[in-house]
């Protein structure tokens, strides 16, 4: 995530009128311009995305999956939108055509060296605060996974990743990359 930000108070309607291939989240009225992602970055959100939507058609699941480019409007306002790498959604009420109004119920956000800051610290306060169940920073440097299960008890868990990953929004289902 580039740390170039507008000055002025942004909306919604301001990330709409991007031009075709830019991409940016929105965060209390700044825009945060993304950077292209890396090999390894695509290489994991395409693991992650096939691992979960295979369990989830296998088991007959109602949640859905969603891979970034894919809006998350975390508020009612139109102040904080975010694209994470990888969105589940078990109230598919949340849904339409233009993305998840409400909290998805698991997200995985793929750190890179830009985006480090915002991963670990606003997005996590942002997705507790919005109801999100679950939330995996993954980073390939590191090779390492910090999972969060927000409850009534916050649990922060790390894994590598040659270690089978519980998830937690599913009882039966655990996730080792290597």
């Amino acid at each position: 995530m580039d740390v170039s930000t507008k000055a002025q108070r942004c909306t919604i309607n301001d990330i709409y009128a991007l031009p075709d291939g830019e991409r940016a989240e929105l965060v209390e009225g700044k825009i945060y311009y993304m950077a292209p992602p890396s090999r390894t970055h695509q290489k994991l959100q395409h693991f992650f995305d096939r691992t979960i939507g295979n369990y989830i058609q296998a088991n007959h699941g109602d949640c859905e999956i969603y891979p970034a480019p894919f809006a998350v409007f975390l508020n009612k306002d139109d102040s904080v939108y975010f694209e994470p790498d990888i969105s589940v959604i078990c109230d598919v009420s949340k849904l339409d055509e233009k993305g998840c109004h409400g909290a998805p119920d698991w997200i995985i956000e793929i750190v890179s060296p830009s985006s480090k800051a915002m991963d670990y610290f606003t997005k996590l306060m942002k997705y507790q605060a919005a109801g999100v169940r679950e939330y995996w920073i993954v980073d390939p440097a590191k090779e390492q996974i910090m999972v969060y299960q927000f409850g009534e008890v916050v649990m922060v868990e790390q894994y590598s990743f040659h270690e089978d990953v519980p998830v937690g929004i599913y009882k039966d289902f655990s996730i080792r990359v290597y």
